[in-house]
């Protein structure tokens, strides 16, 4: 599945069809900004916590942290337990919040 782009997130959120969203970011960076409706999950309590999102394995999700590069390896860590389809958000929050 391909990263989603802040744009595309936006577009979606706005026609009511938003994926479900992790931010994979501490608590901490969490409270201080964060995505609407998203669910925050630190990458570090991530592998933990799979077995509670099972029933996400075929549900479109969009992983994102500050930048891109926590949620790549959430990404890749969710694939590879069966998660058929998650989408990075390309830039993070950082490039959300910009736009």
């Amino acid at each position: 599945m391909n990263d989603i782009t802040p744009s595309e997130l936006k577009e979606r959120q706005q026609q009511q069809q938003a994926p479900i969203i992790i931010d994979v970011r501490e608590t901490w960076e969490h409270e201080e900004a964060r995505i609407d409706g998203s669910r925050n999950i630190p990458l570090g309590e991530l592998p933990g916590k799979l077995e509670e999102l099972e029933d996400l394995k075929h549900t479109e999700v969009v992983v994102h942290c500050k930048g891109g590069g926590r949620s790549a390896t959430a990404k890749a860590l969710m694939q590879q337990h069966g998660f058929q389809n998650v989408r990075n958000l390309l830039g993070g929050i950082n490039a959300y919040n910009a736009q």
